[in-house]
């Protein structure tokens, strides 16, 4: 038995959603952990570091989806592998049920923590409960949600074989494109740490004190839907229950009022910290620490007291 884990890389690295799956895979100790690499690779990409064993690296240039399912079908069905991981990002929650329907084989998406055997927990209700799913076929595939394990350390190398397989001509051409912050600096769903505003920053043209906050904390920036909507911000920054769901270690809301809808995509979040003029807005009652004041005024402030730090 072992366990294929498809890796996203970033210059040559694994991705830190890339590593993040690959340590759930080897603490699920089923089995030798074997990482499908498709594109750049350096070295090992990193991926011994956090116990895989042997990487398939697929250096032909693909972007369709449907060829990169037909890629891991041929990779698993080469190692034998029993289970078949992927990070809950954008691009593996595309890919990882064209693999599960191609194979004839259970899917569970969204998994938060390791399995008890085949028995594997993930959020529902906007995360209100959780769901316990016993998958019955023999392979099974699934998707972790970012952020939701971390990143475990297990010092080793992994062997490198180059891999090749039949998957028929690219029928759709896409422009690679990943979400990110506005500097490029980390993706949304997988930054740690995440400043985001909403219609009480009044206009785009004072965002710049929210991207002054960011880069103090070393976060990425997001925003609430009608400042996405109304094209204040681009749409992948976009955080709720239509946009993405995320899970970072702080969460700062800012002129943010907390609808229902907002708070499903960001009520997992270790420490949220809310900004807002109003005492009474929602969003207090699922903050951790929470500031009543103008966000014109307490940002700056807040900014320069970090930069102290």
């Amino acid at each position: 038995m072992s366990v294929l884990v498809y890796i996203q890389t970033q210059e040559g690295k694994a991705t830190k959603a890339g590593l993040e799956v690959a340590s759930f895979a080897k603490n699920m100790n089923v089995g030798d952990v074997t990482a499908l690499v498709p594109g750049t690779l350096s070295g090992d990409g990193g991926l011994g570091s956090v116990g895989v064993s042997k990487v398939l690296h697929f250096s032909e240039g693909v972007t369709d989806n449907s060829q990169l399912s037909k890629l891991t079908q041929a990779a698993a069905q080469s190692v034998d592998a029993s289970t078949i991981v992927f990070s809950g990002n954008n691009d593996g929650n595309s890919i990882a049920p064209r693999v599960a329907i191609a194979m004839n084989v259970g899917y569970v998406s969204g998994v938060t923590c390791l399995p008890e055997g085949k028995t594997f927990t993930r959020n529902v209700f906007s995360g209100k409960a959780t769901a316990a799913v016993n998958v019955m076929s023999d392979v099974c595939v699934i998707s972790i949600t970012p952020n939701s394990y971390g990143i475990k350390s297990d010092a080793g190398e992994a062997s490198v074989e180059t891999f090749s397989a039949d998957i028929g001509a690219q029928r759709v051409v896409l422009n690679g494109f990943t979400p990110t912050s506005n500097d490029g600096s980390v993706p949304l769903p997988e930054a740690e740490r995440v400043v985001s505003a909403g219609r009480g920053l009044k206009g785009p043209e004072n965002w710049g004190i929210v991207e002054d906050l960011a880069r103090a904390l070393g976060a990425t920036t997001a925003c609430s839907r009608p400042v996405g909507d109304m094209g204040w911000r681009p749409h992948h920054e976009h955080v709720g229950q239509t946009g993405l769901t995320i899970r970072p270690d702080l969460y700062i809301a800012c002129g943010i009022s907390g609808a229902i809808q907002h708070l499903a995509g960001v009520n997992q979040s270790k420490v949220i910290v809310v900004i807002n003029t109003d005492p009474e807005a929602p969003f207090f009652k699922a903050a951790d620490y929470g500031i009543v004041g103008d966000v014109f005024e307490v940002l700056p402030k807040l900014t320069e007291a970090i930069k102290e730090l």
